[in-house]
């Protein structure tokens, strides 16, 4: 059989009318095509991975929360506390005269952030380490906040917000959020900058927030287009490491914010999270199953417990007595299962196909581990 061929002939007596009539035929077909590529996102460089060295640092240090309203520490470690601090003021007093429990000890933990210059001012997060049953309300006092190499890099003090609150009677309580621990909103203050180098002069690393080859691969990629030259190179799945062209070498921050605002398309491996504590279940984009017929039933158990009181008849001997005789009634159903074939390629297909199940989030864990098994599903099961 001959295949026709179709052939479009524009005829004007003016050639600015074939000449329009033609543009716009291709533009239709330009367009048509365009409607089924499909459209890919992609994430900047700034959200995915960071530059060798830009990082926080955790701070420490052990203070004292005052101003209470009863609800401090009982022990002993608060009181000593507040006494050495008040030793050191210049003013004695005996242990046993302070019977406060307006006083509480805590942790006193803040994230100092990369760059950070002295007078800049961070969030302090205050938790009790006693027997504290609340400090809302409370102050922190002067705390000095030190790095893992014992230096002090911050001084932490101010008022403690809890977002929430706890109130108790004698017969009930109500409480919100954790009245245990609670922050200090820009409450440290940075006293010391830690030392640090942005790159060795001659290169400087990227690391990604989730290792994988081919992103690390694209990212050297992207950073070699821009910069027109075999400059940037992926050393392992999580980092790539940039030799410093010479026309930047005075200007690191400029080539880091070229690079920072470059898209990358993110490879998504193919994965399942699940969580059996709450019944959460995560799928991925690039997860297929593979055609599977499936059948899923559920036994029902219901057990009854009805006391019925078993009272002696007249003129019954004297050992005869009134007595409560439980009554158990247990009943089992079993839902008929019947095969459900389900696949799918795409994301929307998978969920069709497990929504026709009509199961609960329980049911479906159980599925996708038995489909997991099986082979069945092309895509790796994580458990958290």
């Amino acid at each position: 059989m001959k295949s026709k061929k179709l052939t479009i002939e524009v005829r004007s007596q003016k050639p600015e009318v074939g000449r329009i009539v033609k543009w716009l035929f291709i533009l239709f077909l330009v367009t048509c095509h365009s409607s089924l590529v499909t459209v890919v996102y992609a994430e900047r460089i700034k959200d995915i991975a960071s530059f060798e060295g830009v990082r926080d640092n955790q701070l420490i240090g052990y203070g004292l929360v005052v101003g209470l309203d009863g609800s401090g520490d009982k022990g002993q470690a608060a009181k000593q506390g507040i006494i050495n601090m008040l030793n050191r003021m210049g003013l004695t007093i005996n242990a046993n005269d302070l019977k406060s429990k307006n006083i509480a000890a805590v942790v006193v933990t803040a994230a100092l952030p990369p760059f950070a210059k002295p007078g800049i001012k961070i969030d302090a997060l205050v938790s009790t380490i006693g027997d504290a049953k609340s400090i809302q309300g409370g102050t922190l006092l002067l705390t000095p906040l030190k790095g893992p190499d014992g230096k002090v890099y911050g001084l932490a003090q101010g008022p403690v917000s809890i977002g929430g609150f706890a109130a108790a009677g004698a017969g009930a309580a109500s409480q919100k959020n954790h009245p245990s621990a609670g922050k200090v909103p820009g409450g440290v203050t940075i006293e010391k900058e830690p030392q640090f180098i942005l790159g060795n002069g001659n290169d400087i690393r990227l690391f990604l927030h989730k290792a994988d080859f081919t992103t690390a691969d694209m990212v050297s990629r992207q950073i070699n287009s821009l910069l027109n030259g075999n400059h940037a190179a992926a050393i392992d799945s999580s980092s790539v490491r940039l030799l410093i062209p010479s026309e930047y070498r005075e200007n690191i921050v400029g080539l880091i914010t070229k690079i920072e605002m470059l898209d990358v398309k993110v490879d998504m491996p193919a994965k399942v999270v699940i969580n059996e504590r709450t019944g959460t279940i995560v799928i991925g984009e690039n997860v297929t199953i593979s055609p599977v017929a499936i059948a899923h039933g559920s036994i029902s158990i219901e057990i009854r417990e009805t006391p019925e009181v078993s009272q002696p008849l007249p003129f019954a001997p004297d050992k005869a007595e009134t007595v409560t005789v439980p009554r158990t009634d247990i009943t089992v159903q079993e839902q008929k299962g019947s095969l459900v074939q389900i696949s799918g390629v795409t994301l929307g297909e998978i969920i069709k196909a497990l929504n026709a199940l009509g199961v609960t989030p329980r049911d479906l864990i159980s599925i996708i581990q038995a489909l997991k098994a099986s082979g069945a599903l092309k895509a790796e099961v994580e458990i958290i």
